[in-house]
């Protein structure tokens, strides 16, 4: 058969892992115009497949045993050479963040025309009107000013659409695809997921793609491989495996997706609100010598109520206002209009005043936290500004930890030696340090895999209950939005598309804005059904 095919691989650990193995003896195949997901959790060892495959395998990793073919061809084999030859030409991939994949130095145009010129002799004409006609099947909304353009002047969605086009540039046999949807809002997830089968489909291209959301694998999988501690646990079509897993690891997975229809609406306490938001407006102008200045309405006219000892969910797409209104609340940036009050006081913009009325919970935990101190100061650091002993902070550093499911004694450790989802709880544990009013979480559970999600959704739940937590949620994720919050503010442009209880508003949306994020929830039919 052609197309990829790995047998009995296996991959060494450096000494002194919590396993001996990456992979362990792990065999998949891909046939042309297929698409195979490999799913699981962080460790499982998805990403080391694929960079094995791509012969990209981090310092430390050991193959062991095992082969990689490619048609005819063992990857295992090639030297430098030919691997600089291979990739881009005959396997190609699709990154999970396209900023960094991008050079920020090149225009898209010049980054795409590199590839024809590199591989296929081509002159810059010819290359850079291959780009435009690559940035045009992609359909991005205007190839032309595209080519001209540098990364950061294009939104993540648009970043992605040139990664892939990028990618499919010289037809490539393989195409790997790693977690490339996870940051992306629902709309332009479901808008690039396309694109990938479309493009797939007419240039008959073997699709490996990596992800740990099973809606995305119910939206684009022909075959599923379920992945455990470098192990393949269970493999088969896609609807076999979603509707019938046969591996309790498998069953477990599915079983942490969160569900789309919201529990029915609770009775809201009658505490009055917490949080007051009237009239927002925030303006971004664009600043350039060249280019024209463009000024971009982030919030316009934004009202709404958090109501204490609830939760009130901000969804919309990527561009919606929602991390603006965020970062307005916690005062991290001023406001051009509006007011905001939380227990009745006016935000200031004083910080230390400000701490005690809102604390953020931000969506990479290992960014936010400082790798060279230990995590223990990083919790103890905001009560000891404020006046605390370093005694008593260090004590209730201690107790929250405890509070949040870890080890007290872990304090003296640093963020490296954490996981993904118990760096997120140190990350609570530091918000809930300054005894917030109100806990702004920001996309906090979007980087995590399905089940420590949930971990960390079901802490945030018992949180509430005990201590009275005040939360604003902001997702792109409507299926946690539907599971976690009482009440949701739809946003677009800015502006608030609807508001109201989420059991509502999922249910029976007004709105035409909220029916289209609904209905581009990934794999909505099946997991449901499921």
């Amino acid at each position: 058969m052609s197309g990829l095919r790995i047998q009995d691989l296996s991959i060494l650990l450096p000494r002194g892992g919590d396993r001996t193995h990456a992979l362990a003896g792990i065999s998949l195949a891909v046939a042309p115009g297929e698409i195979l997901c490999v799913v699981g959790e962080s460790g499982s060892g998805k990403s080391v497949t694929a960079s094995a495959v791509m012969g990209l395998l981090a310092p430390g990793l050991a193959v062991e045993r095992g082969s990689i073919t490619l048609g005819q061809d063992n990857l295992l084999a090639l030297t430098p050479a030919q691997w600089r030859a291979t990739r881009g030409a005959r396997i190609a991939m699709v990154f999970q963040e396209p900023m960094t994949a991008l050079n920020p130095l090149m225009t898209v145009g010049g980054q795409l025309s590199e590839m024809w010129i590199v591989h296929r002799g081509l002159s810059k004409r010819e290359a850079l009107a291959r780009a435009l006609a690559a940035l045009e099947e992609v359909q991005l909304p205007d190839p032309a000013g595209a080519l001209n353009a540098f990364p950061h002047e294009l939104s993540g969605g648009q970043r992605q659409r040139v990664m892939i086009a990028m990618a499919l540039a010289l037809e490539p046999e393989l195409l790997i695809c790693d977690e490339p949807t996870t940051a992306l809002d629902v709309t332009t997830q479901a808008q690039v997921l396309k694109l990938i089968k479309d493009l797939q489909q007419r240039h008959n291209t073997a699709v490996l793609f990596i992800t740990h959301d099973f809606g995305v694998v119910a939206e684009i999988a022909d075959r599923v491989a379920v992945m455990q501690l470098g192990h393949v646990v269970e493999e088969g079509p896609v609807g076999e495996v979603l509707l019938r897993p046969q591996h309790p690891y498998t069953q477990a997975l599915l079983a942490a997706v969160p569900p789309l229809n919201a529990p029915p609406t609770r009775p809201l306490p009658d505490t009055g609100a917490v949080l007051e938001l009237v009239g927002l407006t925030k303006t971004y102008a664009s600043r350039g010598i060249f280019r024209r200045r463009k000024a971009v309405k982030a919030l316009d006219g934004v009202t709404a109520t958090l109501k204490r000892g609830t939760t009130l969910g901000i969804v919309g797409e990527s561009g919606s206002g929602k991390s603006t209104l965020a970062r307005c609340v916690v005062g991290l940036m001023g406001l051009d209009g509006g007011t905001i009050r939380i227990a009745g006081q006016p935000l200031t913009q004083d910080r230390q005043k400000a701490a005690h009325l809102a604390q953020m919970v931000f969506q990479d935990p290992y960014a936010s936290l400082n790798p060279r101190r230990s995590v223990g100061a990083q919790v103890a650091q905001g009560p000891i500004a404020a006046g605390t002993s370093s005694a008593e902070a260090w004590a209730e550093a201690r107790r929250l930890f405890a509070l949040v499911g870890l080890e007290p004694e872990a304090v003296r450790r640093y963020p490296h030696e954490f996981s993904g989802g118990q760096r997120q709880r140190i990350g609570i544990a530091r918000a809930l340090a300054m005894k917030p009013e109100v806990l702004v979480a920001d996309e906090p559970v979007s980087a995590l895999d399905v089940s420590v999600q949930a971990q960390v959704l079901k802490l945030l739940r018992d949180l509430q209950g005990r201590l009275g937590l005040s939360i604003l949620f902001i997702t792109h994720d409507l299926r946690v939005a539907a599971q976690l919050c009482d009440e949701v503010v739809v946003m677009q442009n800015g502006r608030i598309a609807e508001a109201g209880p989420v059991a509502e508003v999922f249910t029976n949306p007004r709105h035409a804005y909220t029916q289209s994020l609904l209905a581009a929830v990934p794999g909505r039919s099946v997991l449901e059904a499921g």
